[in-house]
């Protein structure tokens, strides 16, 4: 499934960081549609009172780990998904630009599920392979990277489950 949230990269060989997020939809709501419908801007606006609060967002991120571990993929690695919106990571600025943005399906409430870290890192190891100037160093959440605004995925993530140290730690 394709979003048309995405772009091209201003330097398709700067790809140095991975942000991992926590989204769900409705709001702490798991395995339906909605995320889908969100990164491809089919959300239906009378399904649920939240979906009028976002539907003008147009957002993505490359892909979309469900609960039960399947992986959704919304944009290509070597383009611009638009996952970080206003953030920065070590002084640079416009993180959507050298980033891959990973959905994991949550909340900052709730534990993840075992399967959802086995498969982040099956998709860590497959990434750091493919782009060497990401390390384990180089990921971290939405929190990290835009602490004013967003949360996720939030205390309940463990990061030793996918052979990161807490990012800030």
């Amino acid at each position: 499934m394709e979003s048309p949230n995405q772009d091209a990269r201003p330097d398709p060989k700067d790809i140095s960081l991975i942000v991992i997020h926590a989204i769900s939809l409705p709001p702490g709501e798991f395995g339906g549609p909605g995320v889908g419908q969100l990164f491809t801007n089919t959300l239906p606006s009378g399904e649920h009172p939240f979906y009028e609060t976002i539907l003008s967002l147009k957002v993505s991120a490359h892909l979309f780990v469900r609960r039960d571990g399947s992986i959704v993929q919304f944009v290509d690695f070597n383009r611009r998904a638009w996952h970080a919106g206003v953030s920065a990571f070590r002084g640079r600025h416009a993180v959507n630009d050298f980033s891959i943005g990973i959905e994991v399906e949550g909340t900052d409430k709730d534990p993840f599920e075992a399967i959802q870290y086995e498969r982040l890192k099956q998709i860590l190891n497959a990434l750091t392979a493919e782009y060497p100037s990401i390390d384990r160093e180089n990921v971290v959440g939405h929190e990290h990277i835009a602490p004013e605004r967003k949360w996720d995925p939030g205390p309940c993530f463990d990061w030793k489950r996918i052979g990161v140290a807490k990012p800030g730690a």
